[in-house]
């Protein structure tokens, strides 16, 4: 009979804790915008959408700080998850600002550039913007949750490059949010309770893999 150690337990574990955790704190210090996703339609309540992808962004900085204090050895998912929030709010908040200011605008002319003769070669082109703008920001929480102190204009320049550099990250990160979105649509319990912390880990390591060159001069300076 196969005997499981002590120690390959208390990580499986300490794993489940860590997801769990992540769902429920993410959740709340997300509250507004999962709220606005859950009882309204998006394509009609998109301009409070808006509004609230700000305030959720703090959520996500918050989260990915769990995940690496939870790799250093750090089990204290609560605390490593607050405190990344209280050191990133602000320019989690502003950057989330941004990318909701350019999606929001760049949808709009996807849709007024929809009804002219020239759609087939504007709307490509603006869906790829608008794509590269959510990367972008994606890319830039990570950045932010990794280096708190780090200038967000430095921060935007490289979360743009290294998100369109690194595109199969970024692929592959889009891939798994797709999914966590379908998901959200048709069974919201699961998606908020069970599934969030995995696709939001998958999103912060490639994140993470692909600011790598930027993060090791981080590392170097301090």
């Amino acid at each position: 009979m196969l005997r499981v150690s002590h120690d390959t337990w208390a990580t499986v574990l300490g794993v489940v804790y860590l997801g769990l955790m992540v769902n429920f704190l993410t959740l709340v210090a997300a509250l507004p915008f999962v709220l606005l996703l859950m009882t309204t339609d998006p394509a009609l309540s998109w301009p409070l959408l808006a509004l609230a992808a700000p305030l959720a962004a703090p959520a996500l900085t918050g989260a990915f700080t769990a995940f690496r204090e939870f790799g250093r050895g750090d089990a204290q998912v609560v605390r490593s998850f607050l405190r990344g929030w209280a050191a990133t709010w602000r320019r989690a908040m502003l950057l989330g600002l941004i990318a909701s200011v350019a999606v929001v605008v760049l949808l709009v002319d996807v849709r007024a550039a929809s009804a002219i003769a020239a759609s087939v070669v504007i709307v490509p082109v603006l869906a790829l913007l608008t794509l590269i703008a959510v990367a972008t920001a994606l890319v830039g929480l990570v950045a932010i949750a990794e280096a708190p102190g780090a200038r967000l204009r430095d921060v935007l320049r490289a979360a743009l490059y290294l998100s369109v550099r690194r595109w199969y990250l970024t692929v592959l990160s889009f891939a798994v949010l797709g999914v966590q979105v379908a998901l959200f649509t048709t069974m919201p319990a699961i998606a908020i309770g069970l599934t969030c912390a995995p696709a939001l880990y998958v999103a912060w390591a490639n994140g993470r893999y692909a600011l790598r060159p930027v993060l090791a001069v981080e590392e170097v300076a301090a």
